[in-house]
């Protein structure tokens, strides 16, 4: 892990002589000091451009210190600026401290409680300005938005060479062309339901906000697995910590929630974990509280569930794949490395996307961490059966038909799944919602696999599964989080987990399997009018990145400008920015140079010096006056596919005060 001297920070934080924790493994992301030019005018522009600016909440990033300004992580908004930076506790534990703020801090309110109901989601859009009973304009403005959590799940995400240059976190409504979708650092399109049911659980209400990274470590505690010597949220081991060993994965950066474990009761021998992927919270609750007779099957374990009243507080970005693979490890995406559904590989200059690949993709996760389902071969050995259920997450699981591992009898999964379609809507395909469609077959499928897995004389019954029910994401974001075709598409879901448990139950496993029922995100309403994609609004003004929605890859050149002691000549060396995996970065032959001498008196116009290109190596070298200083001469480089530089012959750059630019001079 990067570390710093907290001695840059205010005297307040200095006297405490503690560290400052940069990003885990540096390999290009966030802003470094050749970026700034091209840093702030794309932040500049998302936040100012009319076309763009109404769309966008924040942009987010990890600046490399600059002259007097320490390494930070940002927050940029119309509203203000945050600038924050991760330490480590003299407890041991991550804190964060806040070291310079203009205007409002746009992360200041991080009350997970906030907007659980739909009452609530009602209240803050109608103080927004819109119109809270139409449920497909139920948007919510910035400032009656809470970020929970925001400081930790904006620093984790930098911790990944794959991480981005900028991140943007849209408006509540501001993001794709389906009625509803997710992926903002906002509570709403944040947070997931969370209830734990069965062994070790103290049911009831609790009014608590959990982690998606804590799924895993309670559900293994509960399960009383052995603690191990892994690393925890600060990237040591616990030996290098100086303690016992106290976590239950390779690297988990959640914590056990120990308020709902009763450890004195017996463990669970089994675990099973229903993602209903991306079912809204308040929707969840709004159905249990006004339908008494509805969701049997939810009801069935929540009766006897720790509910949590805040639910669970997602990976940010809060998308799927990241997501699933958060709460299958423990590790938020910053340390297993899918960060994004797609994103760019800086050291091989490519795009990948495990998202559009769906199939093969356990090999995107990083080795550092565990996985649950290696979690149980490890402690239960080989025998132990795990199944991953068209879940995205697979790597260690038995059974993982997404990995191309099928334990199932493919003949009787066809005989089931026939038999299974009954469960299936017509209102799918009547309303022409033929994506909604494929995925509650899916469901059905993957309802076959559990029932074929579970029922097989040959089999041994799964140990751990991970379940993922895909039909309440399809529904949400082609129908609207609180449409009446997401209600039937719960109700649908219902009907296959009542179908589980009663399976399970005849097995004469249900008293010793614990539950969980949650998503990998939440979901509000869109303003499809928008077609927005403020991301890409950075292509649209020409600047050279790779963007996959909601990050943005900046394509620039590394510049070095260095002057004969006489001052006689000197020349410009133009590297690629984004260094290779070896850390070296690559020459960049043919990219124009312009040097322009700009004398004293205000009224001269800059008067050209030097045009060429860079040779072998990336250099171009010149003649230069020697009566002008290095701050007089200017310096323009050009490479086709990359961002112009511009800077002085004395190395600094000509970038633009974004601060002034926001915020007015006075901010400078």
């Amino acid at each position: 892990m990067t570390l710093w001297r907290q001695a840059k920070l205010p005297p307040s934080a200095a006297s405490q002589e503690l560290l400052v924790l940069g990003p885990e493994r540096l390999g290009g992301q966030g802003l470094d000091p050749e970026q700034e030019e091209s840093g702030n005018r794309a932040i500049l522009s998302l936040l100012t451009d009319p076309e763009v600016c109404d769309q966008v909440d924040l942009v987010l990033t990890w600046r490399a210190a600059s002259g007097a300004r320490c390494a930070a992580y940002e927050a940029w908004s119309r509203r203000g600026l945050v600038r924050f930076v991760r330490r480590l506790g003299r407890d041991g534990r991550l804190a964060f401290e806040v070291i310079e703020r203009l205007g409002e801090n746009p992360l200041a309110r991080q009350d997970e409680r906030a907007l659980r109901t739909v009452e609530e989601e009602k209240a803050a859009s109608r103080a927004s300005g819109f119109d809270a009973d139409d449920a497909a304009h139920r948007f919510i403005r910035a400032e009656h938005q809470s970020y929970p959590f925001a400081y930790e799940r904006v620093a984790q995400l930098f911790d990944s060479p794959n991480a981005p240059d900028l991140v943007i976190s849209p408006q509540d409504w501001s993001q794709g062309i389906q009625p509803g979708t997710h992926g903002a650092l906002n509570v709403r399109q944040s947070r997931a339901p969370l209830w734990f049911a069965g062994p070790r659980v103290r049911p009831g209400h609790y009014d608590l906000a959990g982690r998606a990274i804590d799924i895993a470590p309670t559900l293994l505690a509960a399960s009383d697995f052995p603690k191990i010597d892994g690393c925890d949220g600060t990237g040591r081991t616990s030996s290098e910590r100086g303690v016992d060993p106290d976590v239950y994965l390779k690297r988990q950066d959640g914590r056990v929630l120990t308020e709902i474990l009763n450890e004195h009761a017996p463990a669970a021998s089994r675990v099973y974990i229903f993602l209903l992927d991306g079912l809204s919270h308040t929707e969840l609750e709004r159905r249990l509280a006004a339908e008494p007779g509805a969701l049997p099957g939810l009801r069935r374990l929540r009766e006897r569930a720790a509910v949590l009243a805040s639910g669970s507080i997602v990976n940010f970005p809060s998308i799927t794949w990241p997501s699933h693979m958060s709460i299958g490890t423990g590790a938020w995406c910053g340390h297993h490395d899918v960060v994004n559904p797609s994103y760019y590989l800086r050291e091989k200059g490519e795009l990948v996307s495990p998202q559009g690949q769906q199939l093969h993709t356990e090999g995107f996760v990083s080795g550092a961490v565990e996985t649950i389902f290696e979690a149980f071969h490890r402690v239960r050995g080989p025998q132990a059966l795990t199944a991953s259920i068209y879940e995205p997450l697979g790597r260690g699981a038995d059974h993982a038909v997404l990995e191309g591992r099928n334990l199932a009898e493919r003949a009787r999964l066809r005989l089931l799944t026939a038999e299974l379609l009954g469960d299936c809507d017509p209102r799918w395909t009547a309303d022409g919602q033929e994506g909604v469609a494929r995925e509650s077959l899916v469901d059905a499928r993957g309802l076959a696999q559990v029932i074929e897995l579970f029922t097989r004389p040959d089999l041994a019954a799964p140990h751990c599964v991970f379940h993922e029910l895909t039909l309440t994401d399809g529904a949400g974001h082609d129908y609207g989080p609180h449409h009446p075709g997401l209600v039937a598409a719960l109700d649908e879901t219902d009907r296959r987990i009542g179908r589980v448990l009663d399976v399970i139950e005849r097995r004469g496993l249900l008293e010793e399997t614990l539950f969980v029922v949650t998503a990998d995100h939440g979901m509000s309403p869109q303003d499809v009018s928008l077609r927005a994609n403020p991301a890409r609004h950075v292509e649209r003004i020409g600047m050279a990145a790779v963007v996959a929605e909601p990050m943005i890859w900046l394509r620039d050149v590394a510049v070095t400008v260095e002057r004969a002691h006489d001052g006689r000549t000197a020349r410009v060396l133009v590297f690629e920015n984004d260094p290779l995996a070896s850390g070296e970065r690559l020459p960049i032959e043919g990219a124009e140079v312009l040097v322009e001498a700009h004398a004293p008196q205000a009224e001269s116009r800059p008067q050209r010096v030097a045009h060429g290109r860079t040779g072998a190596g990336g250099v171009f070298g010149f003649a230069t006056p020697s009566d002008l200083s290095a701050d007089q001469l200017a310096v323009v480089v050009r490479a086709e596919g990359r961002n112009p530089r511009r800077l002085l012959l004395d190395g600094r750059s000509l970038s633009l005060d974004l601060r002034a630019a926001l915020y007015g001079p006075a901010s400078r």
